[in-house]
């Protein structure tokens, strides 16, 4: 069975941000998942967009082209969401109104399901509380 985890914008926007309180823990878990066990990272086109635009508006573009330009060389795979998945993502906003759940987050769910993993990397706690198809809890990487 395949090693994967699904990545929220919170670590990718440390690991580009070398002045970010996480930036050394993101790094270090990551190696770390890459190299142990040869990991898959994962995410979904609402993350990457966000992440560009932090990164260009609060850190410095170059920050911004790092990031695109360590996904071409691997670091980072895409989950294609489809019209299909808006349902999904409509009931789980609904469900999780009260934290709120964004529409990112939303499709990584997406993602870790659909993928069959319950895996995750995020600075977020409320990961913690989402649950998956078959009230399966996420297990997030970046806890200590």
């Amino acid at each position: 069975m395949e090693n994967i985890a699904v990545i929220d914008a919170g670590p990718l926007i440390a690991l580009f941000d070398k002045s970010d309180t996480y930036h050394q823990k993101v790094k270090h878990r990551l190696e770390e998942y890459r190299k142990d066990v040869h990991g898959r990272l994962i995410t979904t086109w609402p993350i990457i967009t966000e992440v560009t635009y932090i990164l260009e508006a609060h850190v410095h573009l170059e920050a911004q082209l790092d990031f695109l330009k360590w996904i071409i060389l691997g670091g980072l795979e895409m989950f294609d969401l489809t019209r299909e998945h808006l349902s999904r993502i409509i009931e789980l906003q609904k469900k999780y109104s009260s934290l709120p759940m964004d529409f990112a987050d939303a499709t990584l769910l997406i993602g870790a399901e659909a993928l069959d993993t319950t895996k995750v990397f995020s600075l977020d706690k409320d990961f913690s509380i989402y649950r998956m198809l078959g009230k399966r809890h996420m297990e997030n990487l970046m806890k200590e």
